[in-house]
Parts: structure tokens; sequence; C-alpha cells
């Protein structure tokens, strides 16, 4: 097999690994290869997710990755020239347990001191904002109107052509098999297409970021959750219809609501309708087939919460694996035992919103740069030291 050279390897072309080239680019680091095991980018988590961006997080790092993060977003067309159908129609969070009204409430004055314009709603205000909504024992919610639905895969395919035209190379189809240290730093990386001579490497790899830090006899603390989204096609009368009861709709814009006490969500996927639930007997592991008998524990809580569902079909469903950290905060930076190994993974459930953040830190550190952004809580290291307060809120 042929043996090249590179300046950086980034192992991953989901919208992280992306989001690096492109920045690195930006700085004027093009002696890149991505190197991505599937024939198509985005293939892994990316491409399974429901597409949501907000700032409501608990974690004040987590809020500032937000910022950023959803400021380029609204932008991207204008920087990175690719159209990723962001709609901003919010985040509607119902909570019924005292105890997330009063954490919730702590959180809602962080992000107004960062600059976030979020709302405390009543019931009443909170079913307003998302017709066809049932508030019953809701206590109380909080809503964002600048957080909404982004197109991973748009958002993904703009930082790669971005990065390609700017010199990065891609190669789809290519599994790293290896990756090679001597004397305490990273040297090289094999892959089922050949070898690459190199420095520096980014374990962009999303779930199976362990597995890949492993080759380097590093330990990278990822690990898969399986986690399920269902597609309901629309009523026969259509999401508006009325029935026994009164209004049986839904909303007609893209607004997330998230139960939070029992994690279901919603939001509207064109004319269809979009909806997923946290499951807690789920393990870690990588098998993504769909478990239509989880189907059966969702629905009841689906439809009290939006009745319409219980005229609309399942047309279809998927599975997709959250990279999950024991704090639920992603790791962002170098391996410390291992001298040019660089991670970007973890982000527990909130990755793709955060991707063109954590990228750009990510590339400053490699070029060198002042970030400008405390990484301490996305340290490799925190675990080591006993870790850092986890974000709370994932969803």
């Amino acid at each position: 097999m042929t043996t090249h050279t590179a300046d950086v390897v980034i192992v991953g072309g989901g919208c992280m690994g992306a989001s690096v080239a492109w920045h690195l680019a930006r700085r004027g680091i093009t002696d890149v290869v991505l190197v991505e095991r599937e024939s198509v980018l985005g293939a892994g988590s990316t491409g399974r997710n429901a597409g949501g961006v907000r700032h409501q997080f608990s974690h004040e790092a987590n809020v500032r990755l937000s910022l950023e993060s959803i400021a380029f977003l609204e932008r991207f067309q204008d920087e990175v020239g690719a159209e990723i159908d962001f709609h901003q129609d919010g985040y509607l969070f119902l909570l019924s347990d005292p105890a997330n009204v009063e954490a919730f409430a702590r959180h809602v004055e962080m992000q107004r001191r960062l600059g976030v314009d979020v709302e405390w709603l009543s019931p009443d205000e909170a079913a307003a904002r998302a017709p066809g909504l049932r508030s019953d024992g809701v206590r109380a919610a909080t809503f964002c109107a600048r957080d909404g639905i982004a197109d991973p895969n748009g958002v993904t395919m703009g930082f790669a052509r971005g990065a390609r035209q700017l010199g990065v190379e891609i190669r789809r189809g290519a599994e790293v098999t290896g990756l090679s240290v001597e004397k305490g730093r990273v040297v090289g990386v094999a892959t089922s297409a050949g070898t690459i001579a190199t420095r520096t490497v980014v374990n962009a790899a999303g779930p199976w970021a362990g597995r890949i830090a492993a080759m380097a006899g590093a330990i990278v603390p990822v690990e898969p959750l399986r986690r399920h989204i269902f597609i309901a096609a629309p009523p026969a009368a259509g999401w508006a219809a009325s029935g026994p009861g009164g209004t049986r709709g839904a909303p007609d814009t893209c607004v997330m609501v998230i139960d939070f006490e029992t994690s279901f969500y919603f939001h509207r996927e064109g004319a269809n309708l979009l909806f997923g639930m946290g499951d807690e007997a789920e393990r870690p592991g990588f098998d993504t087939t769909v478990r239509w008998d989880f189907l059966e524990r969702v629905t009841p809580v689906a439809v009290r919460r939006l009745p319409a569902l219980s005229d609309a079909a399942v047309s279809h469903a998927w599975a997709g694996l959250y990279e999950m950290t024991p704090d639920a905060m992603p790791i962002i930076g170098p391996v410390p035992e291992v001298e040019g190994l660089h991670v970007i993974a973890g982000f527990s459930g909130h990755g793709f919103q955060h991707s063109p953040a954590a990228g750009r830190l990510l590339a400053d550190v490699i070029a060198g740069r002042d970030p400008g952004f405390d990484l301490t809580p996305f340290s490799l290291a925190r675990f080591a030291a006993g870790g850092i307060a986890g974000e709370a809120n994932v969803v």
C-alpha cells in the first residue's frame, strides 16, 4: 500500500471532522487529509439526529458554544456558501417536576446573563406556542426563539466542500486500522487504503472515538448509546383536524417541544412530524437496529402530550448513536499522554449544533492560536482530576 504524508489527519467525516477541516484550512493549514470509513460523509451520528440547535443548556460552557455556533449557522450561507435549511422557530421545554422547575429557573438566569433571550412561560402560554399541545401537569416552561432546526447533511457537506476547495483532501471508504506512536507521540495513521505519516491526528470518530483512541494506547471515555427517531405521517384529515375534546392539531412551524421529565420531544418535519424519547433501559452498544417494541412505550407518552398523534401512522423510523461521556460534556483538545493526538467527541447528543464552534476551537489549538475560550470544562484531563459539574439538560 502507498504511504502518504500530511500535516494533519482527521479521523471521521461527520459534522465535527468536516468543521475542523474547514477551520484549519481557513487558518492556512491545508495539508490535511480527512478519512471517512463510509462511502459518504455524515453517515454516522451526524446523519441520524433530529437537527436541533439550542441555547438552553445547564452548563455555561455549553451555552457559550451555542452562542457562537448558532450565530455562525445564521450566517452559514454567507460564510461557507451552502444552504442549511435553518428554521428558528424555537425550543419549548415543558417542566412538571418542581425540582426541574427550580433548576431551570437557575439555568435561565445564567442564560440571560450570557445574553440569551429566554422566556419563562405559564402552562397556558406554553400551549399557545404549540397548537395541539396538552399542558396537563405542566408547572412552567421555557422558550427561546433563536433556537431551531437545521439540516445536518447541509452543514457537513458545506464544511466539507469548503475545505476541499481550500486544499483539504477527503478520502471516503477508508477505514482507520491503527495509529502509530513513537516515543509518546503520534507519527502515523494506518488505513484500509494505505498509511499516512503525520504528527497531528484529530479523533473526530464520534461514538467510535474510544476505539480510535485505544489504537494509540489512550483512554477516551466515550460510549455509544442508541436513540430512536420516529416519523409520523399526517392523519387523513390533516394535522389541523378537530375531534372530540377540542382541537387535535399540531404546530405548523418547526418549534421543538420537549417534555423534560419524560424526554419525549417532537417537531414538524415537512408535512410529517418527527418525535422521539430516551430509553432508560438502553445499554451502551453499537447496535442501530430499530426496536419497534420501544415505540409501544413511547406512544402513550406521545399521545398524552400531542393527541393528534393518536390518529397518525408512523411511516418510518431510524436509530442513531449518542456519543456519551460520564458527565455528558464533550471532549475537545489534546490527549495528554499522546503528543499530537487530539479529540473532538463525546458531545452526548448535542454535537451537531456545536460543530461550528467546536471545530473552530480545536483548529485554533492545533494552529497554536489562543481560542479565546476556557477549554477546561472540555479537557480530557478532567476525568483523572475528578471531573466537573456536568450537563443536566440532555435530551
